[in-house]
């Protein structure tokens, strides 16, 4: 039996078809749902880290109505846990070279580091793989990658060394200490903490004294810069920037990226307006 971890739906898509296609990777899809490179990782006293990151998030869906529930950690330990009663189980995590899967794996390291020789790592960095038509690409998520190439995938499969768990396990207690707002991959699995503003200048940068659709703006940075905090987070990046006055509304920014329109401030030209 293998617990198979990875970061997000579409990936755990790939890798549930995967397995469908390879009885030696026969097990269960443990999907992280929750982005540990954006938001606080160091809670309060007396406040668990599932309602850490569960009122973080319900900060940023403005938009969500239902109550945010992040339960990755008793996921997680619930693994942890199966592990403890049957030593025949093994974990395997899937990682791809970005922030979000480097950061879940120093996260999950002191879990599932209880289980030492049982505890494997799958990672795609840097190498190639083939896409629907043949050719070769280098993945920057799980999510891209085919599901027959994730089961050539498997023969990168090692156990993690207990001296990695001791390295590693340091990482995520000084990424917990710093407690960024923000944290990118510099390459390989060295992670950098950030301020909150660090992508406002590549957002702004499609931004004019015209108004322009929230969403637009986010997709053009999301398309050219390859951003990889996803939509909601540079969407709220960009209701922050308004509510400093760097950016000038119109409409309810309270709603979704699509019903409100944001621009520079400054007056309107004569030339912009004919553009």
């Amino acid at each position: 039996m293998i617990y198979h971890f990875v970061v997000g739906d579409l990936a755990a898509e790939q890798l549930k078809a995967a397995l469908l296609s390879d009885e030696s990777l026969q097990g269960e899809v443990v999907v992280l749902k929750d982005i540990l490179h954006v938001g606080p990782l160091k809670k309060e006293e007396g406040q668990s880290f599932s309602a850490l990151r569960s009122a973080y998030w319900q900060q940023i869906l403005v938009n969500e109505k239902n109550p945010v529930q992040v339960d990755d950690m008793e996921r997680l330990l619930a693994v942890s846990g199966e592990m403890f009663k049957d030593e025949n189980i093994q974990a395997w995590f899937w990682m791809a070279p970005s922030p979000a899967d480097v950061c879940a794996y120093y996260w999950v390291l002191p879990y599932l580091a209880k289980h030492p020789g049982r505890f494997y790592i799958v990672n795609i960095a840097g190498l190639p793989f083939l896409d629907e038509n043949g050719k070769l690409f280098y993945p920057k998520s799980i999510s891209q990658v085919l599901p027959r190439e994730l089961v050539k995938a498997r023969k990168l499969a090692r156990q993690v060394t207990p001296s990695e768990m001791e390295v590693d396990g340091d990482e995520w207690l000084k990424l917990a200490e710093e407690n960024a707002p923000l944290r990118t991959q510099e390459g390989g699995k060295k992670i950098q903490s950030r301020t909150e503003d660090f992508y406002d200048q590549q957002l702004t940068s499609f931004c004019s004294q015209q108004f322009q659709k929230a969403s637009k703006i986010v997709r053009q940075a999301l398309s050219r810069y390859n951003i990889p905090t996803g939509d909601v987070w540079l969407g709220w990046r960009l209701r922050k920037l308004a509510e400093n006055g760097k950016l000038l509304v119109q409409g309810d920014a309270a709603k979704a990226l699509n019903e409100f329109e944001v621009r520079l401030p400054g007056e309107i030209t004569a030339t912009n307006e004919n553009t």
